[in-house]
């Protein structure tokens, strides 16, 4: 292998490692099947929600790999992988991908890392079904207000029922 040729491949090494870096998750999928449209659709859905998607040689991903929290994911690099890397939110990758898989019937996961654990496919498969961090939010906070609601339209009854003729004793 020619010395021009080494250097390329590092080049796509360190781009890997320096994707990986600041990686919340990264999921390996087989991605054979797609046509060339469905594959745009999915990098447009996967770009919306700020995962970066790209197809590696197998055998660049796990020199990138090696000594890293990702590296368990070297066992699943056979065949067609491509990766899907989030920084922002742990799960989205996963996330996206499975609507994406649920879309097309076609792909499937191979296996991920999430915030520094090793799943595998079933594990994965099991992430990519936890909501994202805004609707767990948003979830939480309509859990928390409804009680606080239904406890303050109780006082505001008692109070005007109190002012209407309900009066309260008076002192002595």
């Amino acid at each position: 292998m020619s010395v021009e040729a080494k250097q390329q491949k590092q080049v796509i090494i360190d781009e890997i490692k320096g994707k990986l870096e600041n990686a919340q998750s990264a999921v390996v999928i087989d991605y054979m099947g797609i046509t060339v449209a469905e594959a745009d659709a999915m990098r447009k859905k996967l770009r919306e929600a700020n995962v970066d998607y790209t197809v590696y040689k197998n055998t660049l991903i796990k020199r990138a790999i090696e000594g890293t929290d990702y590296a368990p994911l070297a066992e699943v690099l056979d065949g067609p992988s491509a990766v899907a890397i989030s920084s922002e939110d742990a799960t989205a990758p996963a996330r996206t991908l499975n609507e994406i898989i649920k879309d097309y019937k076609k792909m499937e996961f191979k296996a991920g890392v999430v915030e520094g654990t090793y799943y595998d496919k079933a594990g994965i498969e099991q992430i990519a079904e936890i909501p994202s961090r805004d609707v767990l939010i948003a979830k939480f906070l309509g859990s928390i207000q409804s009680p606080v609601s239904k406890f303050v339209r109780t006082l505001a009854a008692i109070a005007d029922d109190q002012q209407d003729g309900g009066e309260a004793p008076a002192e002595a």
